[in-house]
């Protein structure tokens, strides 16, 4: 973090507000009205907007302590909003005519997405037609756009993953979250019936990992925009899962210091069992943290640069937040393992944090199996495999 992150000073005086929305937010299903209201006064979305369109370009390490500290209050707000944030440099890799349709009237525009290419397409003249029920958008009641995956064919019939982005009006909200996890974030499925997508509105997925893609150099003295946009989308994942254990550490404390154990009143505070438990995962919370550092930093250093990250570069930042997210569920399933049975009740603090960070490491980037493969080919020098991405 930089001594002069203005986002995360004006994030913190909304903390207390977010956090006491935490329960409606459950109860919701969806960020809550008043969350999403003070989120957009802080100017947060603005984060990775091109400065063109009034927007900050802040680096990684910046906006990743902003959602470290968001769900630390509610972690289902953070997972939503954070994706309506990193979705914007994915969208400056889109030609500027689109950007111009994004933002020229209203910076202020947001896009959930549904990446998965579960869609179904037809090739028309002028783009194609999309249809298709797309699961997991978070934040999409309250986005704008949403950017959808699909799979295009080139001349020799490869299959070409791509996103194609489509304006709210063009699609419908099937209210079907209901889910164990990250209740808040309200990622819903969308409905989308034989829309029309102009190819200026389409992006092939590997150009945009590559530098090939429509909007690549449209900002020539940007920093963040000559690195890829896969690592800023996934950093919000890691950085919830850190927020999350930071803040299971902070509330098993407090609720331990005066817990006494049933039938015999024994302090449960002043243990060795819960010590050595609280210990063992602050060390391993640390230690996360960071890796993570290491990680965001390395890929801003890359950034300011303008140095596009090698294969095996943007292999370690992918699993290196894997890794991460990892230890931080481990931190705290040590602790509320050993929270005692009042931790289960559903008003109870510690169920929430638990349940939130097993989310975080349910995501397919996140996947730690995966990650592992990954990883593993690329030091052994092995050709990557295209069924992990």
């Amino acid at each position: 973090m930089t001594e002069s992150n203005f986002l995360l000073e004006r994030l913190e005086k909304i903390l207390p507000i977010i956090a006491a929305n935490a329960d409606k937010a459950e109860a919701e299903r969806k960020v809550p009205e008043e969350n999403i209201r003070l989120l957009k006064e802080t100017g947060l979305h603005r984060a990775f907007l091109p400065k063109a369109y009034g927007g900050y370009e802040i680096s990684l390490p910046d906006f990743a302590e902003c959602v470290v500290a968001l769900a630390s209050a509610c972690g289902g707000t953070a997972w939503a909003y954070s994706l309506l944030c990193t979705h914007n440099h994915q969208l400056a890799m889109f030609p500027k005519e689109f950007q111009d349709e994004l933002w020229k009237d209203n910076p202020d525009t947001v896009a959930s997405s549904s990446i998965a290419p579960f869609s179904t397409i037809e090739e028309v003249e002028g783009g194609i037609r999309l249809s298709g029920e797309m699961g997991w958008s978070s934040g999409c009641d309250h986005a704008d756009w949403a950017i959808i995956g699909c799979n295009r064919y080139d001349a020799e019939g490869n299959k070409v993953y791509s996103f194609a982005v489509i304006p709210r009006e063009d699609y419908t909200i099937v209210d079907n979250w209901f889910v164990m996890g990250m209740k808040g974030s309200g990622s819903k499925t969308l409905k989308i019936e034989n829309v029309f997508v102009p190819e200026h509105r389409i992006q092939a997925a590997q150009d945009m990992m590559t530098g090939k893609s429509a909007g690549f150099g449209l900002y020539p003295d940007s920093k963040i925009y000559y690195t890829p946009y896969r690592p800023y989308f996934a950093c919000g994942f890691a950085a919830i899962s850190l927020g999350v254990a930071e803040r299971m550490l902070e509330a098993f404390k407090e609720r331990t210091k005066n817990r006494v154990r049933a039938y015999t009143g024994a302090s449960v505070g002043t243990a060795t069992p819960a010590l050595m438990r609280l210990a063992e995962s602050t060390h391993q919370v640390l230690a996360a943290r960071a890796l993570l550092e290491k990680t965001w930093e390395d890929h801003k250093v890359h950034g300011e640069r303008k140095e596009y990250p090698t294969q095996e570069r943007l292999a370690y930042w992918r699993t290196n937040q894997g890794y991460a997210v990892k230890m931080c569920i481990e931190a705290v399933d040590r602790l509320f393992t050993a929270a005692g049975g009042s931790a289960w009740f559903d008003g109870n603090e510690l169920q929430r944090l638990f349940r939130d960070s097993h989310m975080t490491g349910a995501h397919a980037y996140t996947d730690y199996d995966v990650c592992a493969q990954i990883l593993g080919r690329e030091i052994m020098g092995l050709d990557p495999d295209p069924s992990m991405v």
